[in-house]
């Protein structure tokens, strides 16, 4: 059996397919010929292949020490709880879909050092959170994202996607979401109220921060 490829050989097979622009051709086939792709696709192309960087960019708090999770939350932080235990911490996004979350544990953790228990615990709190987002009148699904690139604290995301509205379906709902407007604050403390009020039924903890 093979050594796994190295990065350096999968940038080369990348930077080989370029043109004399070094630009990738849009690959019409897929996502951009999806009836879901918000964009027109006249004059749509892809920006050029840069080299590769030295080293992974760094995120915010891969030294623990400089993490949010050792600092007090700020009173913004804190009015945006949905719901919480003494592990976990849900906390309303406000992106401009229906309702967006984000879950973090109160350790300094990432995906890949999870403890066992925690890992365990998170897969029975996504359950929760994706049943109380798809429970809203206005969500069609929960579309469920871990990114981590920009900070080292584990915070995956649940993204709820409108109901009844097909463009919306799918990966691209994140390109249609940051070019619609903005939602009513009301409306996204309802929203985030109704799912921190459920999650409090089925897992105990606390609700909303701003009904307690």
């Amino acid at each position: 059996m093979g050594e796994p490829e190295s990065i350096e050989d999968f940038y080369d097979r990348v930077a080989a397919a370029t043109d004399a622009e070094g630009r990738l051709a849009v690959a019409i086939e897929s996502m951009p010929g999806w009836d879901i792709f918000p964009f027109e696709l006249d004059g749509l192309r892809i920006k050029p292949l840069e080299p590769l960087a030295d080293v992974e960019p760094a995120r915010r708090g891969e030294d623990p020490a400089d993490c949010d999770c050792l600092r007090p939350p700020t009173p913004e932080q804190e009015a945006r709880v949905v719901w919480s235990n003494e592990r976990w911490v849900v906390s309303d996004v406000g992106m401009q879909l229906p309702i967006t979350l984000i879950l973090k544990p109160r350790a300094h953790h990432d995906l890949a050092d999870l403890p066992d228990d925690l890992a365990s615990e998170m897969g029975r709190l996504m359950v929760a959170i994706t049943a109380a987002v798809e429970a809203l009148p206005s969500v069609g699904r929960c579309h469920v994202g871990r990114y981590g690139d920009g900070g080292a604290h584990l915070h995956p995301f649940f993204f709820g996607r409108p109901a009844r509205m097909p463009q919306l379906r799918g990966s691209c709902v994140l390109d249609w979401e940051e070019n619609l407007p903005a939602v009513p604050d009301d409306v996204r403390r309802t929203n985030a109220g109704f799912v921190g009020r459920r999650l409090v039924e089925r897992l105990g903890g606390a609700g909303p921060a701003w009904e307690a």
